[in-house]
């Protein structure tokens, strides 16, 4: 299931060039608007899953949006994203409904994974208690990369690609041409020091996110295998 999300922001620049792009290549399905009149047009026609939404709009405090969305769809997600961070903001927004609070400028990792948590509380009924037993697996659809701890983290499409083509082949080796050819539409224009590069930002966010390294091997003048999968 492809996420709906309502993302309502009036800065332009950020929404257009920033947010919009990135939470796509993320997996999320996602219309901008710059006022709460522009919400209250989108919600006419269809109910996105989250709202997500900044304090400082045009035409309405996003506290009150918030707050009005939460009697209305009791449901819907809401997540605030604001500059302003102080704690009695926070405590506010999140008494006004919001499921989350985040600050600007936010990394579009934080986001992306907040995202996802909140879907699975949403569709998934209560939180899963994460077990030292779980395996590594992926989630939303191949989005997320969960580790044994229960820690997630969000996948970009071509990290989910690359992840896919692995899992696929868990405890064997995978050609750096196969892995290329995952994560690239065309090879013969692809840089491949650029694999190195995503398979080293790989790691270096599912160690942050999920407080372990991920089961990932290079082989030396082959390619990568991945062990310990669920």
């Amino acid at each position: 299931m492809t996420l709906k999300i309502a993302l309502l922001e009036d800065d332009d620049m950020l929404r257009e060039r920033v947010l919009l792009p990135r939470l796509a290549d993320f997996g999320f399905s996602v219309d901008g608007m710059a006022s709460a009149a522009e919400l209250e047009t989108l919600l006419v026609r269809e109910v996105p899953d989250i709202v997500v939404l900044d304090v400082g709009l045009p035409d309405a405090s996003g506290y009150d949006v918030a707050r009005s969305l939460r009697a209305r769809y009791p449901h819907m997600g809401i997540v605030m994203l604001t500059a302003r961070r102080e704690t009695p903001d926070r405590v506010r927004g999140l008494n006004e409904g919001a499921d989350a609070y985040l600050s600007k400028p936010v990394e579009i990792d934080l986001l992306a994974a907040t995202l996802h948590s909140l879907a699975r509380r949403l569709y998934d009924g209560a939180a899963r208690v994460p077990t030292a037993t779980t395996a590594w697996h992926l989630a939303d659809n191949g989005w997320s990369l969960v580790g044994p701890g229960g820690g997630s983290a969000a996948l970009t499409k071509s990290e989910r690609r690359m992840l896919q083509c692995l899992v696929d082949a868990e405890g064997e080796t995978v050609s750096r041409d196969r892995l290329i050819a995952a994560v690239s539409d065309n090879v013969h224009d692809f840089d491949p020091h650029r694999l190195d590069t995503l398979i080293y930002r790989l790691r270096r966010k599912v160690a942050d996110a999920c407080g372990e390294p991920m089961p990932l091997l290079a082989v030396h003048g082959e390619g990568y295998v991945l062990t310990s999968m669920g």
